[in-house]
């Protein structure tokens, strides 16, 4: 089975290249996929997205033309496709459900210290010859009370990182995990007491039709003053113009984002010699107790090998005439 990977990067190409292939036969390119780039599907039987790429009604429309029967994506999420029209349309779709929940969770921690510790205006200071201390004062994560939003296998990840710093858990999810509060003093309440009480907040649910732009200005307002805001999840999940309003009223002392809701133009490429035409991105990026990553957390060699393991399983599934575990529709 020949199969295109669109969006291929050099930190994930030499782990699918070390997958098993099976009877996949594959080709890469760098391209997104997009209105301009669909027909470099046409002759092959599958192809695989990554975040980037967009698989709109009307692109599958014209993959479906091309004669595209399978498409493996290479995340967990899959908003950037329309499942209903590739479900009409016979073309199976498949994710990667799972890879290492530590790679997101860690990031989400490493965030939350350098940000408390100040640690990206000390090296700047430090850059300078300045060692004074004046402006790096922290405080103590052991006590604190940490708001996690998603109890999944990240969210229960990050959980017990936090646990075992000694911090204080609250919980918001639907779905209640009895052997993560067996393991950990964590407590499952509702959203608005979770904003009202957390001096940390961490998201770690999937994006939906329910959670877009869940954090907005109503929920902002709700948060306990001075409170820490890390998103690793997803970026529509916040809406980011309420975000600059918490920001700038001192709802929010510090942010960490590991995405952001127009990133799909941004990330994942290098802009040195041009300039980014995103005023809102602008004003995020001016606060000095903002830290943004560039979707960088699920970025480990576990993670990619996992990302790729699963991805070609999904593939030579189909290829054997097969039902992948993990199709979406």
């Amino acid at each position: 089975m020949k199969i295109l990977m669109y969006s291929i990067f050099d930190f994930d190409k030499p782990f699918i290249e070390n997958a098993i292939h099976g009877k996949i036969e594959l080709a890469y390119t760098p391209e997104k996929l997009n209105e301009k780039t669909v027909a470099l599907a046409e002759g092959f039987e599958g192809i695989s997205l990554f975040t980037p790429d967009i698989a709109n009604s009307r692109i599958l429309e014209q993959l479906y033309h091309y004669g595209v029967k399978y498409i493996a994506l290479r995340s967990v999420g899959y908003d950037h496709i329309d499942l209903k029209k590739a479900r009409s349309l016979g073309i199976k779709v498949a994710n990667v459900p799972e890879y290492s929940p530590f790679s997101i969770a860690e990031h989400a921690v490493t965030l939350i210290l350098a940000l408390n510790r100040k640690i990206v205006l000390g090296q700047k200071l430090m850059s300078m010859g300045d060692y004074q201390l004046d402006h790096l004062i922290g405080f103590d994560l052991h006590g604190k009370t940490i708001g996690i939003i998603g109890t999944g296998k990240t969210g229960r990840a990050f959980a017990k990182i936090m646990n075992g710093f000694g911090c204080n858990l609250l919980a918001n999810d639907p779905v209640e995990n009895e052997e993560l509060k067996e393991q950990t003093n964590i407590r499952y309440c509702t959203l608005e007491e979770l904003c009202q009480s957390a001096d940390v907040i961490s998201v770690h649910c999937p994006l939906t039709a329910t959670s877009k732009y869940m954090f907005n200005k109503s929920l902002f307002s709700q948060m306990k003053k001075g409170v820490f805001f890390i998103n690793t999840a997803r970026g529509m999940i916040v809406n980011t113009e309420d975000l600059i309003d918490a920001l700038n009223e001192g709802i929010i002392a510090a942010a960490g984002l590991d995405v952001y809701e127009k990133e799909r133009s941004i990330f994942f490429q290098n802009h040195v010699c041009e300039e980014i035409n995103d005023y809102l991105y602008t004003i995020l990026r001016s606060f000095p107790n903002v830290l943004i990553t560039g979707h960088q957390g699920f970025l480990t060699n576990e993670a990619l090998q996992g990302i790729a393991n699963t991805t070609l399983a999904n593939l030579n599934a189909w290829a054997y005439n097969s039902i992948s575990e993990n199709e979406l529709n």
